[in-house]
């Protein structure tokens, strides 16, 4: 039986078992995700300023230590070559990384951040511009837990 759309006048379903609709009612997990969509868009749209992605800052920090290979920046973020090419391609593009041949392996390319990427590195990094992207009401103490927790939850 083929999927079909709803129409757009149609009423949202009622939640399935098991289904909370109230946040406080969710499992932690589902907190957690939707929380982080709410950070990933505005973090996206703030280095959009820069025509940078959440996944390509990351490589431009990486490369702020040295040179690496494809292959060693792609271990480190943990994600495939493909997908470090095609990052790498994007921050070649807006001037943020430049390849150059390998001293000892022609098949090769070590990728360097450039002087653009190193400024735009520096210009996205700015505290108060990135505590206040997402809006809360949370008051300094109980920002300072979240940190806390969430910094523990990750280790």
């Amino acid at each position: 039986m083929p999927h079909s759309t709803p129409p757009a006048d149609a009423p949202e379903p009622a939640p399935g078992p098991g289904v909370a609709e109230s946040p406080d009612q969710w499992p932690t997990g589902r907190l957690l995700s939707a929380a982080a969509r709410r950070v990933e868009r505005a973090w996206d749209a703030y280095l959009a300023q820069w025509s940078l992605s959440h996944a390509s800052v990351p490589v431009l920090a990486i490369l702020a230590g040295g040179g690496r290979s494809q292959r060693e920046i792609a271990e480190h973020t943990g994600v495939t070559e493909q997908t470090m090419s095609r990052m790498i391609l994007g921050l070649e593009r807006t001037g943020y990384v430049q390849r150059t041949p390998h001293p000892d392996d022609r098949r090769r390319h070590i990728v360097e951040i450039t002087r653009e990427g190193f400024a735009a590195l520096s210009s996205l990094n700015v505290a108060d511009a990135i505590e206040g992207l997402v809006p809360h009401d949370l008051d300094v103490s109980e920002l300072a837990e979240l940190r806390r927790l969430l910094i523990r939850f990750l280790d």
